[in-house]
């Protein structure tokens, strides 16, 4: 019977070990060819394609657009002169050979919270 359990073990002591395993560090995307961002800019400020421009100064700066995300459609609010490229963020994610959880809360308008745009809270429904 011991035996059994030794043989038992085994499987278990060798799947524990797999998780265990250290893994190597996910390579960080590399910035777009000519484009520059300020040394510690949020990467949201950036403004490219695959990082949108957040910045505001009153909430009609703000709309929602199609932003992309690894998954396909992501509404999201951004400045209302912010270039957006679904098709850009598709690729990149293709490139990097990731993908996202699909699904995204419901955006219907926007407003400018310290000088970000931000989704404005849904209104609750009516009973």
């Amino acid at each position: 019977m011991s035996a059994m359990r030794a043989w038992l073990l085994v499987p278990l002591v060798l799947w524990l070990a797999g998780c265990a395993a250290p893994h190597a560090p996910a390579a960080l995307p590399t910035e777009a060819p000519g484009i520059t961002v300020p040394h510690g800019a949020p990467s949201a400020l950036a403004g490219t394609p695959l990082s949108p421009d957040t910045r505001c100064t009153r909430d009609a700066d703000c709309t929602v657009k199609n932003v992309g995300n690894c998954c396909g459609a992501y509404p999201a609010c951004v400045n209302t002169a912010a270039v957006v490229d679904p098709e850009a963020v598709a690729a990149d994610c293709a490139r990097r050979g990731i993908a996202s959880v699909c699904g995204f809360q419901d955006v219907t308008a926007c407003r400018c919270v310290a000088n970000r745009c931000e989704a404005a809270p849904m209104a609750p429904l009516e009973r």
